[in-house]
Parts: structure tokens; sequence; C-alpha cells
């Protein structure tokens, strides 16, 4: 973690080298991959517990809301270093949080994004003049993958009458945000996650994005009873807003699928506050707020 807060960002070489530090020092910490994006960056995947009931949290989605990946990071090294040590983490016993359940955590579902964030579209290889016409050079706001294809906007998800809000917006073709694809499930993240989902008995689901300070956990009509008890819960321990779902972000987004999909909980929780991409100086302070709630995430 030393190493990225000196850098203040984390490109992709970093992140790769700080996932395979962390699992090559801790034997319990479980290292594969889901799949790759569209210019063949690994989608690592994190495990940790042997429990048969399943929790996963996504991060890195949005090529700008890259402290997300580092935030997940620091939570899951935190997690097996406490594990090692058979000690406590926000007052809770980590063997006894892990004792029946599997955490898997995808810090980076949009690596090309986030390099694209960072670097400009020289990160984009064969992608590079979608990614020059999109932004017109300027990559400030980029949140797209190397396609400008905003996976959140991708996912079938009543994803026809987000497209058709995209079209009255002039979002019509690869864009740095906002911009769903030609049709639902187009690009290789958002298969990726997917098929994840559907090998796997997932409980419930919570996306990291940034920022706002807020939780959506609604979507539909097939929203559990407990899913706003479980909201609630997490509005309680971090004083962040419970809000549901407007403009274009009504559908097509990962926490949409999911609770459409199986009829479980699904959480799209926007840390910090500020404008992105926010500043790795905000980590700590961002970390404080949440560590309770992904331990509880855990447990619930």
């Amino acid at each position: 973690m030393q190493r990225i807060v000196k850098n203040k960002t984390m490109d992709f070489e970093t992140y790769t080298s700080y996932i395979k530090d962390i699992t090559a020092k801790y034997p319990f910490a479980e290292l594969s991959t889901c799949g790759k994006s569209h210019l063949k960056r690994e989608l690592y995947s994190l495990s940790l517990g042997r429990g048969t009931n399943y929790v996963l949290y996504v991060g890195g989605v949005h090529g700008q809301e890259w402290l997300t990946s580092v935030l997940l990071l620091k939570f899951y090294e935190n997690l097996c270093e406490k594990y090692a040590a058979g000690k406590e983490l926000a007052g809770i016993p980590v063997s006894e949080m892990l004792s029946d359940r599997r955490l898997i955590i995808i810090p980076e579902i949009n690596p090309d994004g986030i390099e694209i964030a960072l670097k400009g579209a020289s990160a984009a290889d064969e992608y590079q003049d979608i990614c020059e016409t999109a932004s017109k050079g300027d990559y400030s706001s980029w949140n797209a993958n190397a396609r400008g294809v905003d996976i959140n906007h991708n996912f079938n998800a009543l994803w026809d009458i987000l497209h058709d809000m995209e079209m009255r917006e002039g979002i019509n073709s690869p864009a740095p945000r906002r911009y769903g694809g030609a049709h639902a499930e187009s690009e290789d993240e958002t298969k990726a996650l997917i098929r994840l989902c559907k090998e796997l008995p997932i409980r419930h689901a919570l996306a990291f994005h940034s920022q706002g300070e807020k939780i959506y956990w609604d979507y539909g009509e097939a929203v559990p009873p407990k899913a706003y008890l479980m909201a609630k819960i997490f509005a309680a321990i971090t004083n962040y807003k419970l809000v549901k779902n407007e403009g274009l972000a009504s559908h097509g987004g990962f926490k949409d699928w999911f609770i459409s999909e199986f009829s479980r909980p699904a959480f799209t929780v926007e840390v910090g506050k500020g404008i992105n991409p926010l500043p790795i100086t905000e980590l700590d302070n961002i970390y404080k707020k949440l560590e309770e709630l992904l331990c509880v995430g855990i447990i619930m």
C-alpha cells in the first residue's frame, strides 16, 4: 500500500504486483481470474474463507474511480493480516466472520478504463483511435472501458429503456462515460462478471463507486425484503444517505441486473466526496468510514 500511496496512483503494473505480493505472503489468500478485459488484462479475483455462503465485492468499475480498487485491496490485506493473527477487524473476530462465508473481491473489473484514465489513449492499444475520438484529448472524466462503453450501463436490466434515454441525451457512440454499448452485455468485462455470478451462489453483492457518500439499494419488483434492512444498517454504520435510481442511473447497472436476475440484495456504494478522481490522500478517511460496513457486509 505504501508504494501506491507514494505514487499517488495505481496503474495495472502496480496493481498486479501488489495483488501477487499479498497472495504470496498469506497462503490462505486465493488469487484467480474471472476473465480478461478487451485488451487482455486479467480481471483478478481475490478470495478468502471456506464457507459456502458467497459474498461479492466489486471495485474499479469506472476509470476515474480507481480509488475504489485501492480501498478494496486495503481491506483485503487487513482482513488477511487479522485472520493470520487470529485477531479482530472492526471489533469482529475474522475467523468467526469467515466461518461460513467465502468473500470474493474483484478490485478492478475495468482495468483498461483505469489505465486510460491514468495514461490517456496510449494505454488503449488497438482502441486508441476510438478513445482519442471519444475523449477529444480530455481524459479527466474517462469512466468507460477501452471501447468507450460504460460497463455500468451495459448490463441487461431494462437496457433498451436506458439506451433510449442515452440517445435522447445525445450519447449514441463510444464516449468517456454513460454510453451503454451497441447492445446489452456487449463487453468482455460485463460478460465476465455475469458469468461469475451465474456460476457461484452469491448471497449478496456490493459494487463500490465514487463519489457522494450514497448507497443505492433497490431496483424494480424483485428486491427482497431484507435488502432495505441491510441498506439501513449500512447507512447507520457509515452515515451515508440511502437513495434510489434516477435519470441515466436508472437502469443497466450491475446492481440492477443482479437484483432482477437473482432476487437477492445488491448495493452500489458511492464512497467519499469531491471530484473524481478522488486523491489517494482521501483513502484513510474513506476506509475508516467503511471498514465496519465491509466487515458487516460479509456476515449479513
